[in-house]
C-alpha cells in the first residue's frame, strides 16, 4: 500500500443456513418507532467523534498491546524506555480489504462496492462452500487477483487468528477490517421465546466475533503504516428499546463501549496508527429484516425507510474510503473515530413527513 502525498480524497444480510445470518437493523431511536431505530445525527457526512480520554487506570487485558511504560524496580534510578509511538500515515488507494458475513446481504454489497472503487477484497463467511461460490462470481467480474475467500466463524478464536494470517500473506496488509457478521436467528418475539442455544448464537456473534476480529485485525494492523476498523452497528446501539430483538439490540449496544475502550487502550500503548470507527447501515431490505415485516407498524416503516443493500452501499463506502486518508489528524497524527450513517434523523422524519402528507414510498416492498 502506497503512503499518500495528501490527505485530500482523490475520489469520491440476507437469509442463510441456521448456522449463519448476517443481517443489520437501524442504530438511533425515535418516539415515533416503536419497533425500528434511526440515528440521532442531523448530518451524513463524515462525522469524528472525540478522541477517547486515556484514563488513569490499568488497561483491560482484551489486547495484547505494548505498555507506555515499563514497570520500575524500587531500587533503579530510571525508568525503562517506553515503547515507540507508531505514527498514523494517510493511505492512498486502492486499498485491501477484509468484510467479515459477506457472501450475502449488506456484507455482500459493501465487498462489490469495494471492488467496483478499484480495492481488493476478502470475502468470509462460516459456509466455504458459499465463499468460493462468492468469490467466483465476483472473480469472473472484477478478475481473481483482486478477490480472494476463506471461510471463518467469528465467534471461533482459531478461526478468527487463521484468518487475519492468510488475509496478510495474501495481500500484504489489511487496510480496512468491517466487522459485519451478525445474527439475530430470524426470531422476532420476546427475547424469553428464544432457545438458549439461540440466546448464546446471538451473543457469541455480533459480541464475541465481533471483540475477537478487532483483536486480530489491531494484531495486524499495528505493523502497518496504518489500518481501519469499521464496527458494524444495529438497532439498540444507541441504548433505545428493541422489543422483540432484546438479545439483538443489547449485542449492539456493546459496541459503542468496546470501542472507546479500544481506542483508549491504544492510546495507552502509543499505537496511533489503528483506527477504530463504527458503520450504521439503516434499514436493509435483508431476508432478517423482511422476517419482521408481519405488522402494520412494520410494513408502514420498511417502505418509508428501508433500502436495498446495493443501494446503502454506494452510499457508505465512498465515506468509508475517505477516512484512510483523513483520519490522520495533521496535528497529533492521531487516528480521528468516525461515525458513519446511512440513515439520519433528518433523512428518516423527512421520509416520514412525505409519506404522511404525500403518500410517497408507499407499498415499496411490502403491501400494507
Amino acid at each position: 500500500m502506497r503512503l499518500a502525498g495528501s490527505n485530500k480524497c482523490s475520489n469520491a444480510h440476507g437469509r442463510s443456513s441456521s448456522s449463519e445470518q448476517y443481517s443489520h437493523m437501524p442504530a438511533r431511536g425515535s418516539t415515533l418507532l416503536p419497533y425500528y431505530s434511526l440515528n440521532t445525527s442531523a448530518s451524513s457526512s463524515l462525522a469524528p467523534r472525540p478522541r477517547c480520554p486515556s484514563p488513569a487506570i490499568a488497561t483491560p487485558a482484551l489486547l495484547q498491546l505494548r505498555r507506555t511504560h515499563s514497570p520500575v524496580c524500587s531500587s533503579a534510578s530510571t525508568e525503562a524506555p517506553s515503547a515507540p509511538t507508531r505514527k498514523a500515515a494517510p493511505l492512498q488507494p486502492p486499498y485491501n480489504v477484509l468484510v467479515t458475513g459477506s457472501t450475502k446481504g449488506v456484507g455482500r454489497a459493501l465487498a462489490e462496492e469495494f471492488l467496483l472503487q478499484g480495492d481488493r477484497v476478502i470475502i468470509t463467511s462460516r459456509s466455504d462452500e458459499r465463499v468460493q461460490q462468492t468469490v467466483a462470481e465476483l472473480a469472473q467480474q472484477f478478475g481473481a487477483d483482486r478477490v480472494k475467500g476463506r471461510a471463518c466463524n467469528v465467534g471461533v478464536s482459531s478461526d478468527v487468528v487463521a484468518l487475519a494470517d492468510w488475509a496478510k500473506s495474501e495481500f500484504g496488509t489489511i487496510d480496512i477490517w468491517i466487522n459485519n457478521a451478525g445474527t439475530n436467528t430470524y426470531k422476532f418475539g420476546p427475547m424469553t421465546s428464544l432457545s438458549n442455544e439461540e440466546l448464546s448464537e446471538i451473543v457469541t456473534t455480533n459480541v464475541l466475533g465481533v471483540m475477537l476480529c478487532c483483536k486480530e485485525a489491531i494484531r495486524v494492523m499495528q505493523d502497518q503504516p496504518a489500518g481501519h476498523i469499521f464496527n458494524m452497528d444495529g438497532a439498540g446501539a444507541d441504548g433505545n428499546a428493541t422489543p422483540r430483538m432484546a438479545a439483538y439490540g443489547a449485542s449492539k449496544r456493546s459496541l459503542a463501549q468496546l470501542g472507546k475502550s479500544l481506542c483508549a487502550e491504544l492510546t495507552q500503548a502509543n499505537i496511533q496508527n489503528v483506527g477504530i470507527h463504527n458503520l450504521s447501515p439503516g434499514m436493509v431490505t435483508t431476508e432478517l429484516l423482511m422476517a419482521g415485516a408481519d405488522t402494520p407498524t412494520a410494513k408502514f416503516f420498511i417502505n418509508c425507510l428501508a433500502e436495498e443493500a446495493a443501494f446503502v452501499a454506494k452510499d457508505l463506502v465512498p465515506r468509508v474510503r475517505r477516512v484512510p486518508m483523513e483520519a490522520a489528524n495533521s496535528r497529533t497524527g492521531r487516528m480521528e473515530p468516525a461515525y458513519i450513517r446511512a440513515l439520519t434523523q433528518v433523512k428518516a422524519f423527512t421520509q416520514i413527513f412525505k409519506r404522511l402528507l404525500l403518500g410517497d414510498r408507499k407499498n415499496r416492498f411490502v403491501q400494507e
